[in-house]
């Protein structure tokens, strides 16, 4: 026998690595609060001041200029005038005439928290929630996607996500499910496209897994072609197992084989396990309504996060959604009819989200499972043209829940029209070294060589939010 076969089928092979990572990951990670991440991801830049971050100076001021408002002094700060510069010459300058607030807010719940009117339903789970109103990024354009999911600029290539970190951090809850799920429409390929759910150089067996809410066919890619039996293709992916071994000892190194390995065991197992999960049907008629599947206008998104309840209850660790992609910016990138558009998106969004707190929560799963809000940028307190507005890194909104996460509590702040965070700024890693904390990783421990590292790209966990 030839010593590298020796050695891989002795276990000091990738094979036998992939085992001892399994096996490592069996052991509880120390002090994690959450098992599970529930990722939902707004595609265009949710508006901060017409959803968790109320600004009634706006209405105040409305169609003054910022030169010409008490607020004109706070911009001559030096911090303040650090972020007005334009990131990306010529594009999305800071809109100057101040645009009035498109919808009203309440007080929700036991802690008096603010919540647009276009959120009513997440508004009532509002105790159950910490908003942070202080988040930044650096992209002022739509890169600002691939920003908030890999901590950095679209154009530095394709590099980790926060999902695939997790793959690769904790070991499998259930080995018949991919751990890392997409559901809904990833975003373009002018914002970052795959790389958005991709695993960069962790290697393409941490990617995410793309399903299709339909029972029927969610993973049709991975159907066979021709009737065949279970144990005919058991046979089958056996050989191809042999071959991929094969080739494997004279190309150990090969991360795209070793991912071919993976992919062909998995999606054996995956052909009975998934389209069982996405047997919604299954489902009681009140949890049904509970997710607004009894109405047109919230039945698509309702489905797509009862099938992500089902995916986290199965034993998936990282459901990434999307809502709003539409082949390019987003269908949240509200440039004009703000008004319109967002009162749209909001009622497409609103009950299934919290119909997704509330089912978790009574069934237990909140208290292990994360769930964020996230989007890649705010607006601009000022109009662009008549009734929109422009693209805002530098002061906006996002969400957590469950998992350890203390509810009813609001981080963070911006200042009186929305322009700057201003207290307790965190950039966008920042929430994913809080999920990482959550889930009991150490992000500084998951070093991998010749991939060199900045602290900007590790984050700090927002303590103030921790329960």
């Amino acid at each position: 026998m030839r010593r590298r076969q020796f050695l891989t089928d002795t276990g000091m092979g990738f094979t036998g690595l992939a085992l001892g990572s399994m096996m490592a990951a069996q052991a509880p990670a120390p002090q994690a609060k959450a098992k599970r991440v529930i990722w939902l991801f707004m595609v265009g830049g949710v508006s901060h001041m017409e959803s968790f971050d109320p600004k009634p100076e706006l209405n105040k001021y409305a169609g003054r200029l910022l030169g010409d408002t008490p607020h004109a002094a706070a911009l001559e700060s030096p911090l303040v005038k650090q972020n007005l510069r334009e990131l990306i010459a010529g594009l999305h300058k800071a809109q100057p005439r101040l645009y009035p607030l498109q919808t009203g807010f309440q007080k929700r719940g036991q802690s008096g928290i603010e919540v647009s009117d276009w959120f009513p339903h997440v508004g009532s789970c509002i105790d159950d929630i910490a908003v942070v109103r202080s988040l930044w990024t650096t992209d002022n354009n739509h890169g600002a996607q691939m920003q908030f999911h890999t901590g950095r600029h679209v154009l530095e290539g394709q590099l980790p996500t926060i999902g695939s970190w997790v793959h690769y951090g904790l070991g499998s809850l259930n080995e018949n499910l991919p751990q890392f799920v997409v559901l809904g429409d990833p975003i373009d390929t002018c914002c970052g496209g795959p790389g958005a759910h991709g695993a960069g150089y962790l290697g393409p067996q941490h990617g995410g897994v793309r399903l299709d809410v339909k029972p029927e066919s969610p993973l049709s890619y991975a159907k066979s072609y021709t009737a065949t039996t279970a144990a005919e293709q058991r046979r089958q992916f056996d050989l191809i197992r042999d071959f991929n071994r094969l080739a494997q000892i004279e190309y150990p190194d090969d991360p795209a084989l070793k991912a071919r390995i993976q992919s062909y065991e998995l999606a054996f197992r995956m052909q009975t396990a998934v389209p069982e999960v996405m047997q919604l049907g299954v489902e009681s008629e009140a949890t049904r309504k509970l997710y607004g599947l009894d109405h047109e206008v919230t039945k698509p998104f309702g489905e797509t996060l009862l099938a992500a309840r089902r995916l986290a209850e199965s034993g998936v660790r990282f459901i990434q959604v999307f809502h709003g992609s539409t082949g390019g910016a987003g269908k949240w990138d509200a440039h004009s009819n703000l008004k319109k558009t967002h009162g749209e998106l909001c009622a497409q969004v609103d009950q299934p989200i919290a119909g997704l707190l509330k089912d978790l929560k009574q069934r237990g799963l909140l208290e292990d499972t994360l769930v964020v809000f996230a989007t890649e940028f705010g607006r601009t307190p000022g109009a662009e043209g008549t009734n929109g507005r422009d693209h805002h890194p530098y002061g906006f909104s996002a969400w957590l829940a469950g998992g350890g996460i203390k509810g009813g509590v609001a981080h963070g702040a911006t200042d009186e029209i929305g322009f700057h965070a201003v207290e307790h700024r965190h950039y966008v890693t920042d929430i994913h070294a809080t999920i990482l904390h959550q889930l009991g990783i150490d992000p500084r421990k998951l070093e991998v060589p010749g991939h060199k590292r900045i602290d900007l790209d590790y984050g700090e966990p927002i303590h103030a939010i921790l329960a």
